[in-house]
């Protein structure tokens, strides 16, 4: 086991599954303690079962990511729990697809809420105290439409692009902190959300499963999907020791598809 990040207290939000659950299992595997956030309990504590063979898991906490004194709440039981947050991965999120002209209000806010201003409030959480201790690793995991643009996923595109906006200017704002902002911008993952991505394709067109993976594989150089442990690597990476002089940056994960 590598232990390179013993003694680190380390945040996952969206960590019951996916991407959240891989970079779980990788900061454990490097000796963090991983307190584990997301909207179900269930899956949380299914996902402790299974990681605490690899290592520490301090906490499953339940929290709505887009709910300010929730975050809030759930950020001072984990500081409790298991001491200052060093590490963040903010990886709680949500796509849905639409034609930008039947983007109702209620879409576009859930896009930014769930996608943006959660980032906002977990990493509002913890940097008072990251920047007391003059050290820190915030990690977003944002996405490629956060680089380049989709069809028909506006409001999901805006909100990582957001995130991206945000993490380099916070980036700036803590240079000499001993704090480091990072972005990874995985492309199509073997996850959940690109489960509901098939799905939607499949519902609303005549194509089959297997069509509907070969549209989406075309973004992918490599003829692929990411897979979540390839995410989890490169978030891990950020947070190791010698990662210091990387900040400000958005990390594409996605097969050669943003260079």
């Amino acid at each position: 086991m590598n232990t390179s990040l013993a003694g680190k207290h380390a945040v996952v939000t969206g960590g019951g599954s996916g991407i959240g659950a891989a970079t779980a299992q990788a900061l454990v595997r490097a000796g963090a303690r991983v307190t584990l956030m997301g909207r179900d309990a269930r899956r949380l504590a299914a996902q402790r079962e299974l990681l605490s063979e690899h290592g520490d898991i301090a906490a499953c906490i339940s929290v709505d990511v887009c709910d300010e004194s929730a975050v809030n709440n759930a950020f001072s039981e984990a500081a409790s729990n298991a001491g200052p947050v060093d590490l963040l991965v903010n990886n709680a999120g949500q796509a849905q697809a639409a034609p930008f002209a039947h983007t109702d209000m209620a879409l576009w806010q859930r896009m930014l809420d769930v996608n943006l201003t959660g980032v906002f409030l977990c990493t509002r959480a913890v940097l008072p105290s990251m920047l007391e201790r003059g050290y820190g690793r915030i990690v977003n995991v944002a996405s490629t439409a956060g680089q380049i643009g989709y069809a028909y996923v506006a409001a999901y595109c805006a909100a990582k692009h957001g995130v991206i906006g945000l993490t380099r200017s916070l980036a700036l704002e803590v240079a000499t902190k001993g704090v480091t902002v990072n972005a990874v911008c995985p492309g199509y993952t073997e996850t959940e959300l690109l489960r509901a991505s098939l799905d939607q394709i499949t519902a609303k067109t005549s194509r089959s499963e297997q069509e509907a993976r070969d549209i989406l594989v075309r973004h992918n150089p490599q003829r692929r999907f990411v897979a979540p442990a390839e995410v989890a690597n490169a978030v891990l990476w950020l947070c190791m020791p010698g990662s210091e002089s990387i900040t400000g940056q958005s990390v594409s994960v996605s097969g050669g598809e943003v260079t």
